[in-house]
């Protein structure tokens, strides 16, 4: 089938989720300048770089945790185990402003070390980050898409040391969770590896 976006898909759901899939949750810690702390889970989240270690989450509108990283130019990204999926739903509440999602869903938080929002404590991983910017993303039209796109420098990580094998960190035993289309999920149970090809002049077309 092909279908253009603007004239539907004509399907019982919306598959370009599940076709842009998987993808990482950001689950995103935040305080405000007023002490309220908030935690939301991000499908729309990713690295950007290296160098500087860059990472983004979109929000639709203005949700606490891009409010809050606005106040404070400050927000954590905890890596959502398995074992932490239901609770990581239960923070996509749609909760009262200043309501905390921590004692909602029943998760401890723990403070960073180098910025002042929390953190999940027993998450795999932590990537305290500070602000870099906020992007408002628009269409061919040039009307806004309606959400943030909120960048930060990672300045401090944290690893579980039981999620490490051999000095690399095991996405395996962390088991990564991964947001597909509709209500579904998936858990990192199994890798594979491949090299990275190098090029040599052999590698040319024929005769050159």
């Amino acid at each position: 089938m092909f279908y253009r976006p603007a004239d539907g898909h004509g399907l019982p759901h919306d598959p370009f989720k599940a076709i842009v899939s998987p993808r990482p949750i950001g689950w995103i810690s935040t305080r405000s300048k007023s002490g309220e702390i908030n935690l939301a889970p991000y499908s729309f989240f990713n690295a950007l770089s290296t160098d500087p270690y860059l990472v983004w989450f979109s929000a639709d509108g203005d949700k606490d945790s891009v409010v809050f990283a606005r106040e404070t130019g400050e927000f954590a990204v905890n890596l959502v185990g398995e074992k932490f999926a239901e609770q990581m739903n239960a923070t996509s509440v749609d909760a009262p402003r200043g309501v905390s999602e921590f004692g909602y869903a029943g998760i401890e938080p723990a403070e960073c070390r180098l910025i002042g929002a929390p953190h999940v404590k027993g998450a795999p991983a932590v990537l305290e980050c500070r602000l870099t910017e906020i992007h408002e993303p628009k269409g061919l039209d040039g009307r806004w898409a309606g959400v943030f796109v909120i960048t930060g420098e990672v300045v401090g990580i944290h690893i579980d040391d039981a999620m490490l094998t051999n000095g690399l960190f095991d996405q395996v035993k962390a088991g990564n969770l991964a947001r597909l289309g509709y209500m579904d999920y998936s858990a990192t149970t199994e890798t594979f590896s491949m090299r990275r090809p190098r090029w040599s002049p052999k590698d040319g077309p024929a005769g050159s």
